[in-house]
């Protein structure tokens, strides 16, 4: 789902904590925008980054790498 182009107002902010079920204070409306829009920035970045080569985390089993670094 792509992402929209304006930024998230305090009012949306407010309306999307209060329809998952908090409630935030007023003066608190700004900031959690504010907060919202920043992890929405980084999360774009990181759908840009192509995995398709990278296994899923399931294939992975800690202990059973082999170590080839010189001591």
């Amino acid at each position: 789902m792509p992402l929209p182009d304006t930024a998230l107002t305090p009012l949306e902010a407010a309306r999307w904590a209060e329809r998952s079920g908090l409630t935030l204070p007023a003066d608190r409306h700004p900031a959690v925008a504010a907060t919202a829009e920043h992890i929405l920035s980084v999360v774009s970045v990181l759908r840009e980054l192509d995995f398709g080569d990278t296994p899923p985390a399931t294939a992975y089993h800690a202990g059973e790498a082999k170590s080839d670094a010189a001591v």
